[in-house]
């Protein structure tokens, strides 16, 4: 089945190519993100490939139906960027990848972590400039602290084991507590309890109306003093303004994102040679105890290749036919 795939990068094209091979289905690669301007470039397509910083809402899913669109493959296993009632109503397939690696998320959680407590990032710059001094560099020792897993579904189960290697203390909190976290020691509580003990939060929700901004002024308010919040999940859990309050107060003593709620018009691109016009994410650069990094925890070798033959196999089910696997 010939499938246009938007947002394309080197890596996207080496790994679905690989995954395609044999199986009937051709890509056709486009560097573009999609939006109601690129849609067109579709035409022809019964399936395309987003991701996701593609918009996917009504209107785009409106000029894709008229391009003769039937399925969109989503390459990721988030989709609050997709308008499924207009999906639903258009009688295009929406199907994702519902879970590639969450090994890989999770250890770039954890090296998150490890970064910001032992400042690496900031001793690595010194020993290149010649500077071996260590004031600004004192961290602290993992065992014994308190961990607040947001979310163990299989990502912040994979969390929960390696802090747990580390002698930290678990507290979990999920609309659906997962068995294999209690068997690690970790005990579930409600939200604002989390908040209120944890000395590190870790999100692992997915975004909906309901996680939106769950980490806002009044959610910091209730937190210990030198918190360290770490984000690989969906930016907007965290309100980044109010997270920002957060670290000129001290509220915050490290925050360390994968993510960004505005990340649309940066992230997956390269703007070394632009000026950055989102003045709240120039201001996250500012503090010397925040960590980004460009929603790169997903970006292994197994991850891709995961994503990829998930993607391939939703293509080739729909084609014969069979749209009941990892359809939304």
């Amino acid at each position: 089945m010939d499938t246009a795939v938007f947002s394309t990068k080197q890596y996207d094209e080496r790994f679905l190519g690989a995954a395609a091979a044999g199986t009937g289905v051709a890509f056709e690669f486009l560097d573009v993100r999609l939006n109601l301007k690129t849609a067109a470039l579709a035409s022809g397509f019964p399936a395309i490939s987003a991701f996701v910083n593609d918009d996917l809402g009504a209107p785009v899913l409106e000029r894709l139906a008229v391009e003769g669109v039937g399925l969109v493959a989503l390459r990721s296993a988030g989709f609050n960027h997709v308008d499924l009632d207009a999906a639903h109503r258009l009688g295009i397939v929406v199907a994702r990848v519902p879970a590639y690696s969450p090994t890989s998320v999770a250890e770039h959680t954890v090296a998150l972590i490890l970064a910001l407590n032992r400042k690496i990032y900031r001793a690595h710059a010194r020993v290149r400039e010649g500077n071996f001094a260590l004031e600004g560099l004192l961290g602290f020792d993992l065992k014994g602290r308190t961990v607040g897993i947001v979310g163990t579904g299989n990502i912040g189960i994979e969390v929960a084991q390696i802090m747990h290697g580390f002698g930290c203390r678990l507290l979990g909190f999920d609309v659906r507590p997962n068995p294999t976290a209690t068997g690690l020691g970790l005990e579930y509580v409600d939200l604002a309890d989390l908040f209120t003990q944890a000395d590190i939060i870790t999100l692992h929700a997915p975004l909906n109306p309901a996680t939106h901004h769950m980490v806002d002024a009044a959610a910091l308010s209730t937190m210990r003093d030198g918190v360290m919040i770490i984000n690989t999940s969906r930016g907007a859990l965290i309100d980044t303004t109010a997270a920002i309050a957060g670290l000129k107060s001290g509220k915050i003593g490290n925050l360390g994102l994968d993510v960004y709620e505005e990340e649309g018009d940066l992230f997956f691109e390269d703007l070394s040679n632009a000026v950055i016009q989102d003045d709240v994410f120039s201001r996250l650069l500012t503090f010397p105890n925040v960590l980004i990094t460009g929603h790169q925890a997903f970006f292994t070798r197994e991850a891709l290749e995961a994503i990829a033959a998930t993607t391939v196999a939703n293509i080739t089910a729909f084609a014969r036919g069979d749209v009941t696997g990892n359809e939304l």
